[in-house]
């Protein structure tokens, strides 16, 4: 799997026929996180999450469909990991560039925007920072203040 990002609870999908994205809802299983440090919230998302595995269960208005409002039925995955499976729900994994086939708009419609999975820097990934680059990536952060306590955190400020 060269360089693709797992996709995860979350995940923002959109449809070509559609107008609005929706975001993936891992319902197959509750055991497989990943980018979850406590394992609560980013769920695995595989190819046997078909159905309609979407948070608001819609992509707005479809343009099959006489632009009636969009009722996706996912009937499979395509281009899932296949070296990597998860049981339960006994899926292979999706990755960031997998296509789904709609039961109403056809075959690879519906594509993975963004994989749901966020960066988390660590106090180590902070400690190893090389000041000189992340000085020219970031100009206005400074990686060893990062590690500090916050002054004004006792004002509970929101």
């Amino acid at each position: 799997m060269a360089q693709k990002e797992k996709v995860v609870h979350g995940a923002l999908c959109k449809c070509q026929y559609g107008t609005t994205p929706d975001k993936l809802a891992v319902l197959t299983h509750k055991k497989w996180y990943a980018n979850d440090k406590e394992g609560r919230e980013k769920l695995l998302a595989t190819h046997k999450d078909i159905g309609i595995p979407f948070q608001n269960k819609t992509f707005g208005s479809c343009k099959k469909m006489n632009n009636n409002p969009c009722v996706p039925s996912i009937t499979k995955w395509e281009g899932y990991y296949e070296k990597e499976k998860y049981d339960p729900p006994g899926g292979y994994v999706l990755v960031e560039d997998c296509k789904a086939t709609c039961a109403v708009a056809g075959m690879a419609c519906i594509e993975i925007i963004k994989s749901g999975q966020i960066g988390q820097p660590t106090k180590k990934n902070m400690e190893n920072a090389d000041d000189e680059l992340q000085a020219q990536v970031n100009p206005l952060v400074n990686m060893k203040q990062m590690n500090q306590k916050d002054p004004y955190e006792h004002l509970n400020i929101n």
